[in-house]
């Protein structure tokens, strides 16, 4: 296989050691340019550090800012929000109102 065809093909398929993060899925069926959004989200919430490296290898700060401010960080929890807030410089008044969503604390009290 040629050099080229190798890294196109890393390109396409996730590397394996997602495949964890991923247990509810057909993980040989996921593709980055069409899952992004899935993966980007399980890959925050449920991803350990080699997974978090792998998407930052993939998405720069401001791409990955830009991502959680359009998604309100949907999927994630509100400890897990306040992370990203902090790494990112998300702006806190519109993270304070995400983690006062109603919707989000109907999850987040489900477990306990």
């Amino acid at each position: 296989m040629s050099k080229k065809r190798k890294v196109l093909k890393q390109l396409r398929y996730l590397p394996g050691e997602l495949k964890s993060v991923f247990w509810d899925y057909d993980f040989k069926q996921l593709r980055w340019e069409k899952d992004r959004d899935l993966i980007m989200s399980r890959i925050l919430s449920h991803g350990d550090w080699q997974a978090l490296e792998w998407l930052r290898s993939r998405v720069d700060s401001v791409s990955l800012r830009e991502w959680l401010l359009n998604k309100r960080g949907a999927g994630l929890s509100s400890r897990q929000v306040r992370f990203w807030e902090l790494v990112l410089d998300l702006p806190r008044h519109e993270v304070n109102e995400w983690v006062k969503d109603k919707g989000r604390m109907v999850w987040e009290r489900r477990a306990r």
